[in-house]
Order: C-alpha cells, then sequence, then structure tokens
C-alpha cells in the first residue's frame, strides 16, 4: 500500500442552491448543506483509502453564516489525519452570492471521521498520509489527538 501526500488528499465540490433545498423563506436546511459535506469527505476518503468508507463520525458541526437559495457553496475536504483504517476529514463549506463582487465567505465547517471497509464490511487499512508542510503537520498532530480523544472516550462508555 502506498504512502499518499496529504497535499493529494483534497478535494473541492461546488453546487448552487436549489429551491427544492430550501424552506419557505429561501434558507437551504442545514441537511441538505451537512449532506453535501459528508459528500465531499466520503469522496476524499474513498480516493484515499481505494475502497468504500463510511461516516462514522460528524464532530464539531458549526453553521457561521445561512445560506440561500441560487448561492453557490463550495466545499473543500481534506484528509488531516490518517490511523489504521480511519481518517479524519476537515471540511469546509464557502457560500457565494453569484449576483454580487463579494468573494465567497466561511459558512460550514466539521470534521468527518471516515472508516475504510473491504469487500467484506470489515476495517480496511488506509495509506499512511505523508505531511510535508508545517500547516500540514500541525493538523496531523491535532486530528491525532482527537482520534485519541475519542478512542478513550469509547473505551470508557
Amino acid at each position: 500500500m502506498r504512502e499518499k501526500l496529504a497535499s493529494e488528499s483534497v478535494i473541492i465540490m461546488n453546487q448552487v442552491m436549489l429551491p427544492s433545498q430550501a424552506n419557505a423563506n429561501g434558507n437551504i436546511h442545514g441537511g441538505e448543506l451537512m449532506k453535501l459535506m459528508d459528500s465531499a469527505a466520503y469522496a476524499v476518503a474513498r480516493r484515499h483509502a481505494q475502497s468504500n468508507v463510511v461516516t462514522a463520525r460528524v464532530d464539531e458541526l458549526q453553521f457561521h453564516l445561512p445560506i440561500f437559495v441560487g448561492e453557490l457553496v463550495t466545499c473543500t475536504a481534506q484528509i488531516v489525519f490518517a490511523g489504521k483504517s480511519s481518517m479524519e476529514v476537515a471540511v469546509t463549506a464557502e457560500v457565494e452570492d453569484l449576483d454580487s463582487d463579494e468573494g465567497p465567505k466561511k459558512a460550514q465547517s466539521a470534521f468527518f471521521t471516515m472508516v475504510a471497509l473491504d469487500k467484506k464490511g470489515r476495517p480496511n487499512e488506509v495509506p499512511k498520509l505523508i505531511t510535508t508542510t508545517q500547516e500540514e503537520k500541525d493538523r496531523f498532530e491535532e486530528g491525532r489527538k482527537r482520534y485519541e480523544s475519542y478512542k478513550a472516550k469509547k473505551e470508557k462508555d
């Protein structure tokens, strides 16, 4: 199994928000945004693991700004930590009003824990994540700490 650079483990997905995704006032439902973010996390984790992956945890989901019908949402998903069979994916959703000159603004952020599965549905080993920049190393270390914290909490329960 080859190692993969953190810089290779990024994906960007865009979508214009439609009326079917909104409430009566034109606000996009939080679940619709979460689904888009989950899809981005799945895509980057699937590409990294080269096997099926499932969402095991969503953490620190924060809604920073409302999103409305007609706005462009850009989700950036990046693997920040890879363990034996799980990966932590940082996902940021930016919103852009296509009728203005203002640039994109951070609208949502979350960490998704994705687990790789083999063809029989059992946890599958993932490639090691190689960090080269200080920012990547810092993100990896923060992800490792979150992973260990989740694991310790799970063992207590």
